[in-house]
């Protein structure tokens, strides 16, 4: 096995928004961002839901933020009555918001230079908790913000993903993470005995078991995610000895 070494840092993401509870809108933010911490090696353990609830809200960030080494919210910034992420975060971390002045001046540019009122609901997108750090907005200018290790972001989808490039370099991540998938053309229940096996031998190592059907005969993808390419590559030889009928 490989020698001992620092786990890679952890996260969970906290979805706002009745709009996805409700079904009208499909999230796409959980699945762009577990791409992205995958690649600079955080590992993403948690995806929480909460309605547009200051209470719900402000529970979630509290449990999260003790749990995870960083907890990123989508949804609930922008300038409606019901954009109210920001202020649970400030009052769970018991903290003012206001407008603040940098935030401010961002705005206030970026609807200057496209012709548009900056508005009272508009400046709503300036209020930030205090002591947080801006997270850059290279689309429409209202900022997210980071307070310790919570990182508040937009909800929607090509806002987030440019906040989440803004923010990412700023993180310290591990080893990027890796995986290598077999199918194995058994159902679930005649294999499980001996992937059980191999998981405890490879405990390192996260071993999925993922059942499909083909053509009507019953398979299986068995996915195996870690950090050392070496142990993937020996717990793939181990499993396709075990199952010589796998494809890769």
């Amino acid at each position: 096995m490989s020698e001992s070494r620092q786990a890679n840092p952890t996260a969970a993401i906290l979805i706002v928004g009745d709009e996805i509870l409700s079904g009208r809108t499909r999230d796409a933010n959980m699945h762009y961002l577990a791409g992205e911490l995958n690649r600079i090696g955080i590992a993403l353990k948690e995806v929480r839901i909460v309605s547009d609830n200051h209470r719900s809200i402000m529970a979630a960030v509290n449990a999260l933020r003790v749990a995870f080494d960083h907890v990123f919210t989508s949804g609930g910034i922008g300038p409606t009555h019901d954009d109210i992420t920001a202020d649970a975060i400030a009052a769970a971390f018991d903290v003012a918001i206001g407008v603040r002045e940098d935030a401010r001046a961002l705005l206030a540019a970026h609807y200057d230079r496209n012709g548009m009122e900056f508005n009272t609901a508009r400046l709503r997108m300036a209020r930030i908790p205090e002591g947080a750090e801006l997270i850059d907005n290279p689309i429409s200018a209202a900022p997210g913000f980071t307070l310790e290790n919570v990182h508040a972001m937009a909800g929607v989808p090509n806002i987030f993903q440019a906040m989440v490039a803004s923010l990412l370099p700023r993180l310290t991540g591990g080893r990027p993470l890796l995986s290598q998938t077999l199918r194995i053309m058994r159902g679930e229940g005649t294999i499980a005995g001996p992937l059980g096996d191999l998981a405890e031998e490879f405990s390192d190592l996260s071993l999925g078991s993922y059942p499909f059907v083909m053509n009507g005969v019953f398979g299986t993808n068995i996915v195996i995610r870690g950090d050392d390419a070496a142990r993937i590559d020996a717990a793939m030889s181990r499993l396709a000895m075990l199952f010589p009928e796998t494809e890769t």
